[in-house]
């Protein structure tokens, strides 16, 4: 298994704004990703109803709070 890449919030937020990544919540909780939602991320059961479309060189930026 890959190791995990970790960056700065700075760098998260540059490339979730830039479109260069998808930031998703890694709660699958729902009630959890309404108490910790950032703009414009996803939460972990909309990404996985995306996964069969998204490319597989797409970077995805899970976070958790």
């Amino acid at each position: 298994m890959a190791e995990v890449e970790r960056i700065s919030v700075q760098e998260a937020r540059r490339k979730a704004t830039s479109n260069q990544a998808l930031l998703v919540c890694a709660y699958d909780d729902e009630a959890k990703y309404n108490k910790v939602n950032l703009g414009g991320s996803l939460s972990f059961a909309t990404f996985r109803s995306r996964l069969s479309s998204l490319p597989k060189n797409q970077v995805i930026i899970f976070y958790c709070a």
